[in-house]
């Protein structure tokens, strides 16, 4: 039987690549902005290319931050990419005025002028031993924003500036800061270990 995954549409979000990411695994992938179906769905992707603010009023304006908030509490098998990955915490530098859904309680902020920025690329991801998806390898970023620390996560960590969540766990939410779907054998393993809970 094909599992449906439920991508959650957020204005910005890269859809082609996660569509042909989940179809290479046998999913079925359907876009879907209705709460209740995010709310209740299998399996869930938040996906995001962006910034922080207009990607949180795309959720916002259509119910679904709280249908995404009430999921992830309810521990329903979601998964969150880049920009939605950082959607999950409580503020990010880039939109000081958005509250995001706070479902982390922890800032999202930006790499410092020190280093390259975006960080467009390859880099080392080491996960925590307590991860059950989240596996050492390299991802492929392309992010200018990142979070120090996830309070009550099983997180995996990169390096770039200092030390960042590259990954985290937390039940059945699994989120990335990279992109799976562009990270070769990595990304598509992960994400067949997400699709199997």
């Amino acid at each position: 039987m094909t599992r449906q995954v439920v991508i959650v549409p957020t204005g910005v979000a890269n859809i082609a690549s996660v569509r042909a990411a989940w179809r290479r695994l046998g999913a079925d992938p359907v876009l879907a902005d209705d709460p209740a179906t995010v709310e209740t769905a299998s399996h869930v992707m938040l996906p995001g290319v962006g910034a922080f603010g207009p990607a949180m009023r795309a959720l916002t304006e259509k119910g679904l931050d709280l249908a995404l908030q009430r999921r992830i509490e309810a521990d329903r098998p979601t998964v969150c990419i880049c920009v939605g990955h950082q959607l999950l915490f409580k503020s990010s530098e880039e939109s000081p005025d958005v509250r995001g859904l706070a479902v982390i309680d922890a800032h999202v902020g930006r790499f410092s002028d020190e280093v390259r920025v975006p960080q467009f690329g390859w880099n080392q991801v080491e996960a925590e031993p307590d991860c059950s998806l989240l596996q050492d390898g390299h991802a492929y970023f392309a992010n200018s924003y990142r979070a120090l620390a996830a309070p009550g996560c099983s997180v995996a960590l990169a390096e770039h500036d200092g030390l960042f969540v590259a990954g985290l766990e937390m039940g059945n939410l699994l989120s990335c800061q990279f992109h799976p779907e562009l990270s070769g054998t990595y990304g598509q393993e992960l994400l067949a270990r997400f699709l199997e809970r």
